[in-house]
């Protein structure tokens, strides 16, 4: 890993939160991630599980936590598995953790090798009344490649049928989506590391620079501020593809006279920031490239003022809504005398502003979180209105990371530059 150690009592008190939420007499289990496959004998990087993370802090493949508070013998009420490394997979691959690291980096006294595991487990089953069973429940969630634990809870029910299985996910998604203290220091990490990158990237871009030199200098500087890199697959969409909500090819030369939506980020220590900024690629915003900007840099401003303890999203998403709708009409893409006779169940702005206000954001970048529960301090959310016309290849968003007090808000990037005027001057700086 390249981030320096994250304090193991962080993970310490999430396995007290989480333990504090389960049944009686209940067993829960985590299991990593894969590496997964290219092709040939080739692998991806490894991405750790968000849940066992959250729980452990250990980023290692081949990883098992789990967690019985009411277990009889103490040494059996939380227990971690392990890879067990040997010379072959020291040379081949590197350093794994050892037991000592390992009860270091998570607090967790009793470490074993994962050869261990099925004795361990066996026995526990033998005493449990209920196991939980983690599951990737987002609801934006398209799994089409059986995990490493899909693939555990599948063996688990057939080999122990009679048990009560219960749900880990929607404790999960309450926990997570409340950050404590050293989460919102990691977060405003990767925040200040995008930072960086960005104010690298303003003075370089010109007339006929690449998207992807654009995207190699911000994935330079995120590197080299201990990053593993971007927090999801980045968006460097110029002219008309500015309008493309999810452009990632990044492969055209831009042109004078168009901007380029920028929607990049740095993860650290699995943690992800989300921006998103939008700039002329000749330095200098037209007329109606500004008005169009400054109309959506409104609506953030007047958006992330709403983003309190509290507040609902549909009371939110509805004022946002409104918003978009009003800097629509005053820049003439929209008629008022066709809003006032507009469906309400699908509102011409919809044509505009086709996506989302705001997610949840933490250890995922769409992290997990209840959107029918009441805002609360704690969260984290992405502000990111945004408005696309593309008759006119002008696609703007603007999208800052917001955290949530109890006396308000904190603009977690309020360093990055945002208005107009600043950005024009530092591209040309």
């Amino acid at each position: 890993m390249k981030y320096t150690k994250i304090p193991s009592r962080l993970f310490i008190e999430n396995r007290k939160r989480f333990a504090k939420e389960l049944k009686s007499d209940s067993l829960a289990v985590f299991n990593s991630n894969d590496i997964m496959p290219t092709n040939a004998d080739g692998s991806m990087g490894f991405v750790q599980n968000s849940d066992l993370f959250y729980l452990s802090g250990i980023d290692q493949e081949e990883t098992i936590l789990l967690i019985y508070p009411d277990a009889k013998d103490n040494s059996m009420k939380e227990i971690l598995f392990l890879r067990e490394t040997n010379p072959h997979i020291a040379v081949w691959e590197g350093h794994k953790y050892t037991k000592e690291e390992a009860r270091d980096a998570s607090g967790i006294k009793e470490v074993r090798w994962l050869s261990e595991f099925p004795a361990t487990f066996r026995l526990l089953m033998s005493q449990c009344r209920r196991v939980y069973l983690d599951s990737n429940e987002h609801t934006r969630a398209v799994v089409e490649v059986e995990t490493r634990e899909a693939r555990f809870v599948k063996w688990c029910m057939e080999k122990y049928p009679v048990h009560r299985y219960e749900r880990s996910a929607p404790i999960m998604h309450k926990l997570r989506s409340v950050k404590s203290e050293i989460e919102i220091d990691l977060i405003k990490h990767a925040c200040f590391i995008t930072e960086m990158g960005f104010r690298r990237l303003l003075p370089f871009v010109k007339t006929g620079v690449w998207e992807y030199e654009i995207e190699a200098e911000l994935i330079h500087e995120f590197i080299r501020n201990r990053s593993r890199g971007f927090a999801y697959s980045p968006i460097i969409a110029s002219g008309g593809d500015s309008c493309v909500l999810h452009y990632i090819l990044n492969n055209k030369q831009c042109k004078n006279g168009d901007v380029i939506l920028l929607d990049v980020a740095a993860e650290y220590a699995n943690y992800a920031s989300d921006m998103t900024r939008t700039i002329p690629v000749n330095g200098k915003f037209t007329k109606r490239q500004k008005d169009v900007y400054n109309a959506v840099l409104r609506v953030m401003k007047a958006a992330t003022k709403m983003l309190v303890k509290g507040n609902t999203f549909v009371k939110y998403n509805a004022a946002v809504g409104e918003l978009i709708q009003e800097e629509l009409i005053k820049l003439k893409v929209l008629k008022l005398a066709d809003v006032k006779k507009q469906d309400p169940k699908n509102p011409l702005y919809r044509k505009y502003f086709m996506h989302g206000s705001s997610h949840f954001m933490g250890l995922d970048v769409h992290d997990v979180g209840s959107f029918q529960a009441n805002m609360q301090a704690g969260n984290v959310f992405t502000c990111e209105p945004g408005i696309y016309i593309p008759s006119e290849k002008i696609g703007i968003r603007i999208e800052n990371n917001i955290l949530i007090t109890e006396k308000g808000n904190i603009d977690l990037m309020g360093n990055i530059p945002i208005e107009a005027d600043e950005i024009e001057e530092l591209m040309n700086a």
